[in-house]
């Protein structure tokens, strides 16, 4: 069990993570109150979505709700768009939705208490100008050969769900159509292959941010030797739970399939980021061994494949936590009798879920779990493929494990 804090300092990466936007604030006033809010600063920002937060300090315990407020104007109040943080008001992450593209927005953390509502400054930020969108389908095949580019993951007139989607809605990633599938990136013929990894990128369970942290990523590990998978789960109008089914129905394929891949069933690993990483956790907390859309769908019907198992031998928590969107779990007991795998942890100390990741790992480590913790210095929300060193470290960690099965 493994915990490491690297200094890391790049102009450059911190210009694709956080200075697609002014990345200013304003220096507003503030009350003298009980309580002092703090917003933190503006991360992961793609054309629609960002992340910020904040902190609460004095008579933290008035407090009866918090979060962050957005507008385009200075000064963004509760009465207008806002998000009720989760967790503690010491230190907390929201996410900011439901934005348009190119267009420069003003964020502030809030804190109320039976006499008022206290506000942070006011920090300004620009999202990106085109869709983060993920990939479309290229090559597909329902037949589901195990080597094709693009792998259904679901019979089109058997898919596990319990959302009613029949409209599609403008704020929405997929069409009503939209079929779980992944990517296939293989390992170059003639390379030893270690084993399969299954990549789930994030995006707050409202996009998939394949750009930064899916396709790359792929690549990236099929040249260094596994084969290499985009799962391109259900994301909103859909649950977080529809999506964990898509992950197990991922890897229960990989497996059966095993042999085609020249891998051993047992080497198969999952690495998500942000939202894909608590994902990446649902699925091995909830939906593995041999559960099957039936724990969602009493209508579904299962099938062959629902007879292999979904279990992953590692998982990557890349800027993520077991737990929900911006709340960490540390519920020792459940991940003890859930006997998750070995688990990897990789973050910057920018994060603004910095502390609940140090909490979630350390309640994983409790449990009896075998944990590698990277911390990295000065490194923001959302660094994804650009920062190759987490990846370098999740390749030997991977590898190690992997040769231990």
């Amino acid at each position: 069990m493994k915990k490491k804090r690297f200094p890391y300092i790049a102009l450059t990466l911190l210009a694709v993570t956080t200075t697609t936007g002014c990345d200013g604030h304003s220096e507003n006033p503030m009350p003298d109150n009980a309580i002092r809010v703090t917003t933190a600063e503006v991360t992961a920002i793609t054309s629609e979505n960002a992340i910020s937060g904040g902190q609460v300090t004095g008579e933290v315990q008035t407090v009866s709700e918090f979060g962050i407020c957005w507008a385009t104007t200075d000064n963004p109040t509760i009465s207008g768009s806002h998000n009720v943080g989760a967790g503690e008001a010491s230190s907390f992450a929201c996410y900011v939705t439901g934005l348009s593209a190119n267009t420069t927005y003003y964020v502030r953390a809030y804190a109320t208490t039976p006499e008022d509502t206290v506000y942070g400054q006011s920090r300004r930020f620009m999202t990106l100008a085109g869709s983060d969108d993920d990939m479309s389908p290229v090559g597909g095949d329902d037949g589901q050969d195990p080597l094709a580019a693009t792998i259904y993951l679901w019979l089109e007139d058997n898919m596990a769900k319990i959302t009613e989607y029949t409209g599609s809605q403008g704020a929405y990633q997929d069409p009503p159509s939209f079929r779980p599938y992944m990517n296939y990136f293989p390992v170059d013929e003639g390379m030893t292959i270690k084993g399969a990894v299954l990549v789930c990128a994030g995006g707050a369970f409202q996009f998939r941010s394949d750009r930064m942290e899916g396709t790359p990523v792929a690549q990236w590990f099929a040249r260094h030797g596994y084969q290499a998978f985009v799962v391109n789960y259900r994301v909103r109008p859909y649950t977080m739970e529809e999506g964990s089914l898509d992950l197990a129905r991922a890897v229960r394929f990989v497996r059966q399939h095993a042999a085609d891949y020249g891998i051993d069933p047992d080497d198969i690993a999952s690495v998500g980021f942000s939202a894909g990483g608590i994902l990446c956790g649902d699925e091995a907390l909830h939906f593995d061994g041999l559960v099957n859309g039936t724990a969602l769908a009493s209508d579904y019907r299962p099938d062959a494949l629902d007879g292999v198992s979904a279990d992953v031998c590692t998982i990557g928590m890349i800027y993520a936590f077991y737990g929900r969107l911006s709340v960490a779990s540390t519920d020792v007991e459940e991940f003890r009798a859930s006997k998750i795998p070995p688990t990897f942890f990789a973050y910057g100390t920018r994060d603004p879920f910095y502390r609940q990741f140090q909490a979630c790992a350390d309640a994983v480590r409790e449990a009896g779990v075998e944990v590698e913790e990277h911390e990295y210095e000065g490194m923001p929300h959302g660094f994804g493929y650009t920062h190759e060193e987490w990846m370098v470290s999740f390749d030997n960690w991977m590898s190690r494990i992997m040769a231990n099965n």
